[in-house]
């Protein structure tokens, strides 16, 4: 009787110990395969905050956006209206980068305010036109003609190369053109008047309004209201132009993985030939 009782009790004691232990195991198995699975997940995924002007950065970077999803990133786009806010949000950790400058405004603004950013790479350029409602070729300007400009001292030197480059004026020899200001030109043939009290974003308002007989105005702002740079303009900046659209990050952060990435994907050919079929080479890709 003992030696079956003492059976009983082992095979009892066995079974108990064996139905814990599966339990524990499938416990500890579903819980930690579970914490192993949302921690994939969680190192996975990545959040990229971008500000962007309106047309055609934030265009562009939907076009990108699905492709960085496969990559694990998931871009979100702030958009902006101005060019001071997103330089100014990117110094207050608001967004982790933006896409709006080119880089001589990028370097103005870095000495202006104390920014510490760098450039992270090129992605395009967008040709600035001289567009008027009165005349339909540079050569009909009158003599006299009022010319309106962006009050954006960065835009000056590109706008004055343009009218140089064109014939309607010369700048003074030796000095670094992308910082010429209009004291700088020496010779101006037509006596042409030069307003640049405007901010940038109202130069297309100015020119609906016939502000002026002629007025010189960024691709991106032209483009996000109904203009068409190379239909509407009745002068475009060449393509070779050295004013480079850029991504532009805190310093340091030009090393990270999904800021490499996203350069990556916005010099893809896929995105490249996005943007020449969107705008029909108003807005030029660069390699």
């Amino acid at each position: 009787m003992k030696k079956l009782l003492a059976g009983l009790f082992l095979s009892v004691l066995v079974l108990a110990l064996a139905a814990c232990g599966a339990g524990n195991k499938d416990e500890a198995g579903s819980t930690s395969g579970d914490k192993t699975d949302d921690s994939a997940k969680t190192e996975e995924k990545v959040t990229l905050k971008i500000g962007a002007s309106n047309t055609p950065h934030a265009v562009i970077l939907e076009q990108a956006k699905p492709i960085l999803a496969k990559e694990g990133i998931d871009l979100e786009i702030e958009t902006y209206q101005d060019y001071v806010l997103p330089n100014q949000d990117l110094d207050s950790k608001t967004i982790d980068a933006n896409y709006f400058q080119h880089i001589p405004y990028l370097e103005l603004q870095i000495k202006d305010n104390g920014y510490d950013f760098v450039n992270a790479g090129g992605v395009h350029i967008e040709p600035i036109g001289i567009y008027s409602k009165k005349y339909k070729t540079l050569e009909d300007l009158p003599k006299g003609a009022t010319i309106l400009l962006s009050n954006s001292v960065s835009d000056h030197g590109r706008m004055l190369s343009l009218l140089e480059a064109k014939g309607l004026i010369k700048l003074k020899d030796g000095i670094d053109k992308t910082a010429a200001e209009i004291k700088d030109i020496v010779d101006n043939p037509k006596d042409f008047k030069f307003d640049a009290n405007t901010a940038p974003e109202l130069l297309v308002q100015m020119f609906e309004n016939e502000e002026g007989d002629a007025v010189l105005i960024n691709s991106n702002y032209a483009i996000d209201n109904g203009l068409n740079p190379i239909e509407d303009a009745i002068a475009l900046e060449d393509k070779e132009s050295p004013y480079v659209n850029i991504i532009a990050v805190r310093a340091g952060d030009e090393n990270k993985p999904e800021i490499k990435k996203l350069l990556e994907v916005l010099k893809s050919k896929e995105i490249q030939d996005f943007i020449l079929k969107e705008w029909k080479g108003a807005v030029v890709p660069v390699k």
